[in-house]
């Protein structure tokens, strides 16, 4: 019996690509250290998966930034902006593609389907002129194979690689993608007739997009488009992957029935609905990829369930033809739990990282082949029992509390416009008041600081005495810079998930459980095990230590229900909603307790809600119900004059946007710089829109410092299709992976921009 991995993290066990990267980008270090440095990771995954005896083992899926980056660079489709101007494609365009450089901004960022990861999207349009410009596939290929491992290469598929982009600018929004097909296949030809030259007799092509809601001529793409590779794919066995959802019933029609196809590989954990459509059949002679053991959580599988599944798999489809599978890739999970040696026993046992879950992969192949490690699976059995068993999951009175929330949707008592007034005389804001989004620059320093008081190296009177001055630095600073409403700039938080996390019941934490976000960005997201409850507060004393510093407005700064859950390894032992509410009712005690010290701003960021929408458009009403309602429960308890801000990052927001003025928070603020002011849109379309809102002026994504007369021209668009009453001037995201070399000057030209407007408005009375 056969076993397969999607795909793998690429960081490294101890996140080596992470700071090789890092050291690249700040010219510490060269093209050819980062390239040995990424040479050494692919080989010890090659390593590791070869040794626990996995058959299908992917390569090309390492990559610098993400996987849809270098599919834009392998089809040469590089942006005319970036002076690219034919050949192999190098570190430098590429780069610039991701992170923009000193004289143009960097290609939109989005969400990855429903993860937490993050991809550049491609701009095409009809005069791209598509080429083979980079062979990465085929050397990683051939690395591969140097070092005696034959590998699987792993392309991103055709249909959905056009489906996942967008129009570049100046492109007519009517333009049809998809009609790009014919001429990027040959480029796919190309690569896939150099594969099978250098020895390739496996292909794996990711088509994700086949579990989405696809109208009918999108799935007659996929028929033209492998029919047109059928030639092409001849001689290879071609695998064609999904993941994350079920298969709705008339894409699994369309895909079972590709031409040129030997193999389908299906989610079975998120997608339990396709295996009765396996069932009820499934083209003989084909392999079908089982993904049974868990991509996206850090769960010890079910192997028992498992195998059960495996049993009754292999009675459609044949022995030979069965192949035990991850979910999707093991990139959305941490990499070794061998390397957590602080983390409880008891919770330990319950979990299995990606290395565990090539084990499990393997263990489970083995098992169907009838080699069953009984020693294995009796541990796996007794760890079920003991997560099933233990009263550290389970907390009587959050139950109760939860439980009563039924009944009530938890809106504020006033209407938003009475809730503004009151707030304005509280406040006495001029018009455009700017803010930024919460967090400043990280320094090395304070990092150490942080670092040092974790491992108990640093009193807490030297700590609190570190962060005072941070604080005072960042509020000083903001004073300086005559921004209207100050943040603290959360020096004493690493990541906005797990400062929460580590204090609040019903959490664990790892040590070195990284996941990659998005390019070098790396998060280290909780486990959440039990019933969530908030001991204590959190952030008061923090945030009354720098009001006290300022006698303007300082923004209370607090993680949002939906966020932590949707950036946290959840529990799969009941519903995610009931963990969300639980979560709300602990935020919405630390709202209170804000309020009562002294805090008149509270922002609650639901950074991740749009993230968490299912795939399905049947179940987005479901989610978004219970997810606005959940963010509702944090602050339906203050008074009016209290404002409520949330902040919401890189995301297609237009298709959710009466949802999130169900939300009713005061003011939101939200990207909108990177993704050409798509967000605007929905505002020119007629959406009335009465809180305060703050799509960003600049995108912080990118060391570029942008003019004032480039933020004046943003803010002057958002006027045309927003009250000046209600427009806020920020930028789109907190700025804690920038320097203050980037930071001061981009905040000086915007608040230099916001003037400038209010003094035209000003005259033009």
């Amino acid at each position: 019996m056969a076993s397969h991995i999607v795909g793998y993290p690429r960081m490294g066990p101890k996140r080596e690509l992470k700071f090789a990267l890092e050291s690249f980008w700040d010219k510490k270090s060269t093209a050819e250290d980062l390239q040995k440095v990424s040479a050494d990771i692919r080989s010890g995954i090659w390593k590791q998966m070869s040794e626990a005896g996995t058959k299908y083992i992917p390569s090309n899926t390492f990559a610098h930034y993400d996987q849809v980056l270098d599919t834009t660079a392998m089809l040469g489709a590089v942006p005319p902006r970036y002076g690219y101007t034919g050949g192999e494609i190098g570190l430098d365009v590429y780069f610039s593609m991701a992170r923009g450089n000193a004289s143009v901004p960097a290609m939109e960022m989005t969400k990855w389907f429903d993860t937490n990861y993050h991809y550049i999207v491609p701009e095409l349009g009809p005069e791209v002129n598509f080429s083979y410009a980079s062979h990465k596939a085929v050397n990683e290929y051939k690395e591969a194979k140097a070092l005696g491992v034959d590998t699987v290469p792993v392309l991103v598929g055709p249909v959905s690689y056009l489906l996942l982009s967008k129009a570049a600018k100046g492109v007519e929004k009517s333009f049809d993608l998809l009609s790009l097909l014919p001429k990027i296949l040959p480029v796919y030809k190309e690569v896939i007739t150099e594969l099978k030259a250098a020895g390739a007799t496996w292909i794996q092509l990711d088509e994700p997009v086949l579990v989405m809601d696809l109208e009918g001529h999108k799935l007659q793409a996929f028929t033209g488009a492998y029919a047109e590779l059928e030639s092409t794919l001849s001689g290879l066995n071609v695998l064609v992957e999904t993941y994350f959802a079920d298969i709705p019933a008339e894409a699994y029609k369309t895909l079972t029935s590709l031409k040129g196809v030997t193999a389908f590989g299906f989610d079975l954990v998120r997608g339990t609905k396709t295996l009765d459509l396996v069932k009820a059949g499934f083209p003989e002679g084909k392999y079908l990829f089982a993904g049974v053991v868990d991509g996206r959580n850090i769960w010890a599988n079910d192997f028992a369930a498992s195998l059960s599944t495996l049993e009754a798999l292999e009675g459609v489809v044949g022995k030979d033809k069965l192949v035990v599978s991850t979910s999707c890739s093991l990139l959305h999970t941490a990499v070794d739990l061998v390397n957590e040696t602080k983390l409880d026993d008891e919770i330990k046992s319950w979990m299995a990282f990606a290395a565990q879950k090539v084990v499990e992969v393997n263990a489970l192949a083995k098992a169907l082949a009838g080699q069953k490690d009984e020693a294995l699976f009796s541990a796996n059995a007794a760890a079920l029992a003991s997560r099933r068993s233990s009263p550290r999951v389970t907390n009587e009175g959050v139950q109760k509390a939860a439980a009563a929330l039924k009944g009530s949707d938890h809106r504020r008592a006033t209407n938003v416009s009475a809730r503004l007034d009151a707030q304005q005389k509280k406040l006495n804001l001029p018009i455009l008041p700017t803010t930024t989004i919460g967090s400043f620059p990280q320094t090395v320093e304070l990092r150490r600081v942080r670092r040092e008081y974790k491992a108990k190296k640093v009193s807490e009177e030297d700590y609190v005495k570190a962060m005072k001055e941070e604080i005072k630095k960042v509020v000083d600073l903001q004073e300086e810079l005559d921004i209207d409403v100050l943040v603290h700039g959360e020096p004493e938080r690493n990541d906005m998930v797990e400062y929460f996390g580590e204090q609040l019941s019903g959490f664990a934490f790892t040590a070195n459980g990284w996941v990659q976000s998005y390019g070098s960005r790396c998060v280290k997201p909780p486990v959440i095990y039990g019933d969530v409850s908030r001991p204590k507060a959190m952030t008061v004393f923090w945030s009354a230590m720098a009001q006290s510093m300022t006698s303007r407005p300082m923004k209370g700064m607090l993680t949002g229900p939906v966020t932590i859950l949707n950036w946290s390894f959840v529990r799969n032992d009941q519903p995610r909603h009931e963990t969300c509410y639980q979560i709300a009712l602990a935020i919405k005690d630390e709202v209170e307790d804000l309020e009562k010290g002294g805090i008149g701003v509270i922002q609650i960021d639901e950074a991740a809600l749009r993230e968490g929408l299912p795939l399905r458009k049947s179940e987005h009403a479901f989610y978004l119900d219970w997810a606005v309602h959940s963010f509702r429960i944090t602050n339906c308890g203050v008074q009016d004059s209290t404002q409520i801000h949330t902040h919401m990052c890189y995301s297609h927001f237009n298709d959710i946007i009466h949802s999130i003025i169900d939300m009713d928070a005061d003011v939101i603020t939200i990207e909108n710089s990177r993704s050409d002011e798509k967000l605007l849109s929905v505002f020119r379309e007629g959406v009335k829109y009465g809180a305060g809102i703050g799509p960003g002026v600049y995108a912080i994504h990118s060391p570029r410092i942008p003019s004032s007369e480039e933020i004046a021209d943003r803010v002057n668009k958002m006027l045309a299709v927003l009250e000046q009453n209600i427009l806020w001037v920020n930028p789109d995201c907190g700025l804690k992976t920038r320097k203050y070399t980037e930071v001061k000057p981009a905040l000086k030209n915007m608040v230099d921009a916001a003037k400038l407007i209010r003094s035209q408005l000003a005259s033009a009375k």
